[in-house]
């Protein structure tokens, strides 16, 4: 191979061309420091503890010193990678499979849900790296399909989630099968007493790097606590949401009936939402996951144990519905957030009884964290007047047949009356949220003089139309060819709402939101306005996935016609 290099970061830590080349083509020129403290360790060759985030780059901090020493094109199993999820260890087998293309060098992933025989099919064929979850390489283990003699190093990838999720039994039985001598290197976001003890009984004198410590706040992340009242805590939730604005957000709930009540919720309020849940098959959640990674549902609720190991880019908001069990939990959550140098948002919401319970947690650490009431309905509707204002005079020239349908009007109207109108369609029925002050000045003033008794305030104090999830407006409306969807789900079937529709048509059609014009629900269908790649996306096999998910039978696939665009060629903002 002719050397291709121009001189990086990298070049000072003699890792051999075909990895420098690989780095060279993604455009890293220079290594983040939990991978600069691993290539700059003296003691590489023995075995290392690290703790360092989720999200710090130490999926490459072990793979570039790991695969520096393998000669090229090694098809016997030299390194044994294990990890919490089979996402997390796809993700890994991914980022070996750029890393390594250039050494000839070839990757098994061994995780539960997928198929065997391909598994076993893949190691046969030879594979020097092996990345896998714990359970799932113990099976090739008692099955000999995985054969460990050869193993030369071991990596335990987030260590504390791990020993958290219940693997530590399959982790020491593997440990347990691997010929002498071996490395073990381990890494950990947090260091709890579990990882310590293994780390006393199976690794041998390790060096130690430490980039973060368990209570420290991460310096991408501002944290901030809403406090909403009793018994309103998803009102109080919808109002952050529409506060916040979140580009991609990741809820924390506690229980799988939390993810789904809360999701069902956010959808019926208009936001597309999906859960992750321990219950789901791999099929569900790989579909999930990949709508939420292209950006096609932006809210994805999820239980602790579900999101374990989750490493997604971009998510720009965590939110923490609820009292965190401790500390730990609380960071360990928010480190999903502000990855790569991006700004992220750690946001907890809280009723004004937690708020004692989690200060104490706090009395450990030096955390920044900010306490404010959860926006009500006017500071709402100011800050959603204020983005639309921004929208309106930073966005691009309008074309000129716009131009020109804007000059027809101006003949017709006054300027004042004509903008007046126009902003008064182009805010109609925006949401402002729930009206929650006086009932959280109420339970806060209750606290103060001794006389909370609990959950008190419920029911929904609500500052909207009765219809507004009836009706859906688009974002932009189509000016080409459209297609209009009659769907077999309406107003009569209680399960589905229009957040729920705009989802499932967004992730049935592998489609963004934009795609997805008016959506008008009638009492037994719906109808809903396709944009042109939707439409192409329908006339394929997109009739049989939305068959597949109920939402259309028989009549309601010969239903489907072209129509105009929306004459009111309004743009659509939540």
């Amino acid at each position: 191979m002719g050397n291709t290099l121009t001189a990086t970061a990298f070049d000072r830590y003699e890792l051999r061309e075909e990895l420098l080349n690989a780095l060279a083509a993604k455009g890293f020129d220079s290594p983040m420091p939990v991978q600069e403290k691993v290539l700059e360790s003296e003691n590489r060759d023995g075995d290392l503890v690290v703790q360092a985030r989720t999200g710090s780059g130490k999926t490459l901090g072990f793979l570039l010193p790991l695969l520096n020493e393998l000669p090229r094109e090694t098809a016997t199993p030299r390194i044994l990678v294990l990890s919490p999820t089979r996402e997390l260890a796809q993700q890994i087998a991914g980022e070996a499979e750029w890393i390594g293309k250039y050494m000839g060098i070839t990757t098994a992933s061994l995780v539960g849900g997928m198929d065997m025989e391909r598994q076993i099919k893949d190691l046969r064929r030879g594979s020097a790296l092996v990345v896998g979850t714990p359970g799932r390489t113990m099976d090739h283990i008692r099955r000999r399909t995985l054969k460990t003699d050869t193993i030369q190093t071991i990596v335990l990838d987030e260590g504390d989630t791990m020993l958290d999720m219940g693997f530590r039994d399959d982790i020491e039985a593997i440990l347990n099968t691997l010929p002498d001598p071996h490395r073990t290197w381990l890494f950990s976001a947090t260091m709890p007493d579990e990882v310590a003890s293994l780390t006393k009984r199976y690794l041998d004198s390790p060096s130690w790097i430490t980039l973060c410590h368990d209570e420290d706040q991460h310096e991408d992340i501002t944290h901030r606590a809403y406090l909403v009242p009793s018994g309103k805590r998803l009102e109080g939730l919808v109002n952050v949401l529409l506060w916040e604005n979140p580009e991609m957000g990741l809820i924390f709930c506690h229980t799988k009936a939390g993810t789904v009540e809360t999701m069902e919720r956010l959808q019926e309020e208009g936001f597309a939402a999906s859960a992750l849940h321990g219950d789901m098959s791999q099929l569900e959640r790989n579909s999930v996951m990949n709508a939420f990674r292209q950006g096609r549902i932006p809210y994805l609720v999820a239980t602790n144990v579900a999101a374990r190991g989750l490493d997604v880019q971009g998510v720009s908001h965590v939110i923490q519905i609820g009292l965190p069990d401790n500390l730990e939990t609380f960071v360990h959550r928010s480190g999903r957030t502000g990855r790569a140098g991006q700004e992220g948002r750690n946001i907890l919401v809280l009723t004004p009884r937690e708020k004692g319970r989690f200060k104490a947690m706090l009395r450990a650490s030096s955390m920044d964290l900010k306490w404010a009431n959860v926006p009500d309905v006017a500071e709402i509707a100011k800050a959603q007047r204020g983005l639309r204002e921004s929208a309106l005079l930073g966005g691009d020239e309008p074309d000129q047949e716009i131009q020109a349908w804007a000059d027809e009007l101006l003949d017709m109207m006054a300027p004042r009356d004509l903008v007046a109108r126009l902003l008064e369609s182009y805010v109609n029925g925006l949401p402002n949220g729930y009206d929650l002050r006086k009932s959280l000045q109420n339970e806060l003033e209750n606290r103060r003089s001794g006389r909370d008794r609990g959950d008190r305030f419920s029911g929904r104090d609500r500052n909207r139309s009765p219809r507004r999830n009836e009706n859906r407006g688009n974002r932009s409306s189509f000016r080409g060819r459209a297609q209009s969807i009659k769907l077999s789900k309406g107003r009569i079937d209680q399960d589905w709402s229009v957040g729920r529709i705009l989802a499932t048509v967004c992730q049935a059609l592998d489609v963004d939101r934009n795609e997805v014009g008016n959506i008008r629900m009638r009492d037994n269908h719906t109808e809903v306005e396709l944009g042109p790649l939707a439409a192409d996306r329908m006339n394929g096999n997109g009739a049989n996935k939305l068959s597949k998910w109920g939402l259309m039978d028989g009549s309601s696939q010969n239903q489907e016609r072209n129509t105009k665009p929306s004459q009111g060629r309004r743009r659509w903002e939540r």
